[in-house]
């Protein structure tokens, strides 16, 4: 215990002294969720509780690479408004000596549990171990250790629990690597949170590792969502490292059957990875993402001269149309809203000048095509005849410009974004599609232009409280 508490006092002195430097750095997000120092990746323990929203994240204070994980923490009571608190969880113990990696929560008993994986590596030899941690007041955790080690006929790259419950029985999905070097989920029961069986493979079938798995009810179906690892690209499909997608389909309770349709991207952009999701007390069903992605760019992000990198996504929610998960920015959101910059109709060509902490809607003319450009080298291009929609930036190596297209249904009738100083949201048709970027556009440009016919409507949001 007292090297827990070392680890996450040095955490917190790290991010204080580091306050100063993303004051000064013009990239640093106004609303979004970001690390305070080091680097942020996985959303973590996704929960309302208590009538506060609570949200944890894999978190390196120390450096601006991925190395040994924190969990930390912010809170929230509109989705909008988000305090920074003390880490929750720092990699003090043997069983997660190299991270306290990804994982979900649950409220149980007036108490507060996190489900994590102790990540531990010795030279090329990799354990996992999957642990809990307790708390009675949502800041303070109490280790409870190792619950579940890696079944027999998987690597150690079995990692990610969700863990819900359904009648009297919990249930953990997690994701998994078969000896053959296979990904997967796997589905696991428990009367007591501390002896689990396992009921086998939940999917399976591409890719060599299933990171991140969440399953949830949503409309009477059953939603498998999770990361898949070794994809090959396939035409648009399939171009950034790893890629996030889901099944709909039917569950059997108490078994690992599970009948679903084909796996589709939920996002289409270049930074959207690990999404988790949580049931809040309206009954809604909310995603927040990393917006971040392991490539070869990382090293090149700007942020990295004020010491650090990555931010997570705005909260959306949830519902299924037409066998598609649709992802909408929460209500809330709207409160940012400031002064109207532009409310106007578009003919042929415009262009403008907003600033980089902006919602904006256009809404283009039926069957029309379009091109929406934003600080000089952001483009959204819509081709009618072809049905595609395709979102290009600039590459950070300044080798030019880098695309994701997706394919559209019908005619684009609304496009919707959030821009947030180094990150852009773009939802389609009313969440229908969505493109998710980190962008570093220089920071004296504020044009945008746009070449078709429509209705333009612009926001400026407002600071956060306390700033």
């Amino acid at each position: 215990m007292n090297r827990e508490h070392e680890l996450l006092t040095a955490a917190i002195e790290k991010a204080n002294e580091n306050k100063s430097n993303i004051k000064k750095d013009p990239y640093y997000p106004l609303y979004h969720v970001a690390s305070p120092v080091g680097l942020i990746n996985d959303p973590n323990g996704w929960i309302q509780w208590k009538g506060t929203y609570h949200l944890f994240f894999q978190w390196n204070p120390f450096e601006n690479s991925h190395g040994a994980k924190f969990w930390g923490h912010v809170t929230s009571t509109d989705l909008v408004h988000w305090k920074e608190e003390s880490p929750a969880l720092a990699p003090s113990e043997s069983y997660e000596k190299d991270g306290c990696y990804s994982g979900s929560a649950i409220a149980i008993d007036d108490k507060l549990y996190l489900f994590y994986t102790g990540n531990v590596k010795n030279d090329d030899q990799r354990e996992s171990y999957q642990c809990i941690a307790v708390s009675q007041d949502g800041h303070q955790f109490r280790k409870l250790g190792n619950v579940l080690d890696v079944p027999e006929g998987y690597t150690a790259h079995f990692r990610d629990p969700k863990v819900w419950k359904e009648n009297d029985v919990y249930y953990m999905v997690m994701g998994a690597q078969t000896l053959e070097e296979k990904g997967c989920v796997l589905l696991f029961q428990s009367k007591n949170l501390h002896q689990w069986e396992n009921l086998g493979v939940l999917a399976d079938g591409f890719g060599y590792m299933w990171e991140c798995p969440d399953f949830f009810s949503l409309q009477g179906k059953d939603v498998l969502l999770f990361s898949p690892q070794g994809m090959e690209p396939e035409g648009i499909h399939y171009q950034n490292t790893f890629q996030s997608g889901y099944f709909i389909g039917e569950w059997k309770e108490g078994t690992n059957r599970y009948t679903h349709n084909h796996f589709q991207e939920i996002d289409h952009g270049f930074d959207f990875y690990a999404p988790q999701t949580t049931e809040d007390e309206k009954g809604r069903r909310i995603l927040i993402a990393w917006m971040g992605m392991a490539d070869g760019f990382e090293h090149l992000h700007p942020t990295l001269d004020y010491n650090w990198i990555h931010q997570l996504t705005i909260p959306r929610e949830l519902s299924i149309r037409d066998n598609k998960l649709i992802q909408q920015p929460v209500e809330e959101l709207k409160q940012l809203r400031g002064n109207k910059l532009y409310d106007r109709t578009i003919k042929d060509r415009w262009n403008g000048e907003i600033s980089r902490t902006v919602e904006w809607i256009f809404k283009p003319n039926d069957e029309q095509e379009f091109t929406l450009e934003l600080y000089n080298g952001i483009q959204l291009v819509y081709n009618q005849r072809e049905k595609t929609l395709s979102f290009y930036r600039e590459r950070l190596d300044h080798k030019g410009h880098e695309v994701r297209t997706a394919l559209v249904e019908g005619n684009v009738s609304e496009v919707r974004a959030y821009v947030d100083r180094s990150s852009i949201e773009l939802f389609i048709n009313d969440g229908e599609l969505t493109f998710t970027s980190r962008i570093f556009p220089s920071i004296k440009n504020k044009e945008m232009q746009i070449h078709g016919d429509g209705h333009l409507t612009v926001w400026n949001l407002a600071k956060k409280v306390g700033e």
